[in-house]
Formats: structure tokens, C-alpha cells, sequence
């Protein structure tokens, strides 16, 4: 066991860990079947955590008392290293807080902290934010998970299907050049139930920005299953590339890509939460290995 990683295990599954943006890199059921996907050369990572923001912001800047401040897409948690907090066999975890690096791009302080805990097959995250500063904390914060699609090679794409708790027939919405189209549009989910192909790609990514569910399932009708329930994310994002990239991302997020004709500060943008000095806020997601 290397700094840069850790391993955890359970009697139902092994997921493993990357100090290097507290990225999950790995995640395999009890028959030691690879389910996340490997950073292939379609797109280059596991499961990102997006923070201090989820999906573009104009002109990747971020504005704060009239200042502007460089911002790239999801943020720069993604692509810091974390430090060790905790490490044991069957959990993880990791931390991060603001330095003059940070503050360059995003004039805050704050602390992240992100654990993972392996029971049985389930594999449970939890992320906490806390506001270590003297004003209030502006951010987004995102999972972004990617999973093989198929699970089981061999199985044609289309097999495959999420379902989803509960109903969700609200609009959803799409995104023109990394910014949210104006307009809501219908949603694709029938009942429960979203049909998966490359072709649901071609507008990005597909964002339920009013998702009544809690939970969803990722399966065809035979082979593994993933299993993702959230708490504290108002908002799911699903999302491939639409050239045939053999995997799926299933999203839990608190915020969101700014809308086109946004053009504010950063603190009054749709979907950011508001911390005040010394509070945090915490927020789960599980995935259940099937």
C-alpha cells in the first residue's frame, strides 16, 4: 500500500482510492469483475469530484466583487492531491484545503473532506464542506462516477437501462457548448425508466435538474448491476461521449453548468449553495455492487 493509493476490501467487493484528486479508480464486485471505468483513451479519468464548481462557468471565469478569476470546467479539486486522513482496511479518508494555489482561482477558504467506507457490496462516500473563512462560501459540489457499458462484455449497449425510484417526468435540461440551453426540454425518461444509447448523448449530457428519485439502477437484464443512491444532490446528470466511448457516467450534483445568458457573480448563480463562516454541509452517495 503506496501513499498514492489505498485499497479497500470487503467480503463483497474492492474499490481503491487516488490520493490524487480523492479519486475512486476502482470498483469490483465479489467475482472481482472491474466496474469503473479505466481511464481509457476516450476520457482520461475514473470518477472526478467536481468542486468548487459542477459544469462550466462563462468564459471559464468566475466572478467575485467584480473581480474575475479563472475557472475551468467541474473545478480544481479534481486535479489536486489530497492528504490522508484516515486509512484502514474497509475505509478512507482524505482532505483538502485552501492555499494560495487554490485562491489564484477561487478567493475562499475552506476544507473538503471526503470518505469512503466498503460494507459488504456497498460502497458509501461522503463529502463534507466546511467555511473556514469570515464570509459566506459560494459552491458546487459533484460526483461524477463513470461506469463500463456494457458491464458485461459482450452485451450490446442498448441492453442496458437506468431505473429510476420514482416517475420523472419533469423537463430536463441540455447544455449548447457547455452552457444550459434557455429552455427546459422534454424528458427522455419514460415512467422510470431511460432507455440507454449513444445517440441520448449527441446534446451532452442529459441533466435532471427537478429529479424526484433518491436511487436508480444501472443494468440489462443479465451480468452485473450498479445500484446509486444519493442525499443532499438536487440534481442527477447523466452522460457518454456519443462516439461509441464504452462507458456511462451516473452523476449525483448540487449545481450545475451557468446558464447561457448568466453573467453574474458566482455567489448569485443557480444551483450554488451558501455557506456562512463555520458552517458545513455534508452530502452522500452510495453505489451498491449487483
Amino acid at each position: 500500500m503506496g501513499n498514492d493509493s489505498h485499497t479497500l476490501r470487503s467480503d463483497g467487493a474492492t474499490a481503491a482510492v487516488l490520493a490524487h484528486g480523492a479519486e475512486l479508480c476502482s470498483l469490483k464486485n465479489g467475482q472481482g469483475c472491474e466496474l469503473l471505468w479505466q481511464a481509457g483513451p476516450q476520457w482520461r479519468r475514473h470518477a472526478p469530484l467536481l468542486f468548487p464548481i459542477v459544469g462550466k462557468l462563462k468564459n471559464d471565469e468566475l466572478r467575485h466583487r467584480g473581480k474575475t478569476f479563472p475557472m475551468t470546467q467541474h473545478g480544481f479539486a479534481r486535479d489536486h492531491r489530497f492528504e490522508w486522513i484516515e486509512r484502514e482496511p474497509d475505509r478512507c479518508t482524505l482532505v483538502l484545503t485552501d492555499s494560495a494555489v487554490t485562491r489564484e482561482r477561487y478567493p475562499f477558504a475552506f476544507r473538503l473532506v471526503i470518505t469512503y467506507a466498503l460494507q459488504h457490496a456497498d460502497l458509501d462516500v461522503t463529502l463534507e464542506i466546511a467555511n473556514t473563512g469570515e464570509e459566506i462560501l459560494p459552491a458546487s459540489i459533484g460526483a461524477h462516477p463513470a461506469f463500463n457499458w456494457p458491464l458485461l462484455s459482450g452485451l450490446d449497449k442498448r441492453a442496458y437501462a437506468l431505473t429510476f425510484s420514482n416517475e420523472e417526468p419533469a423537463p430536463v435540461r441540455r447544455l449548447k457548448d457547455g452552457l444550459l440551453r434557455s429552455a427546459p426540454e422534454p424528458t427522455p425518461v419514460h415512467g422510470r425508466t431511460l432507455a440507454l444509447s449513444e445517440r441520448l448523448f449527441d446534446d451532452d449530457a442529459v441533466i435532471l435538474d427537478r429529479v424526484a428519485s433518491t436511487s436508480l439502477r444501472y443494468a440489462a437484464d443479465r451480468g452485473p448491476s450498479i445500484e446509486m443512491f444519493w442525499e443532499g444532490f438536487p440534481e442527477l446528470g447523466v452522460w457518454s461521449k456519443p462516439d461509441g466511448a464504452p462507458f456511462i457516467c451516473i452523476e449525483p450534483w448540487h449545481g450545475m453548468a451557468s446558464p447561457a445568458d448568466f453573467d453574474g457573480e458566482f455567489a448569485d448563480k443557480p444551483g450554488v449553495l451558501h455557506l456562512a463562516p463555520g458552517e458545513s454541509k455534508i452530502l452522500k452517495y452510495r453505489m451498491r455492487v449487483g
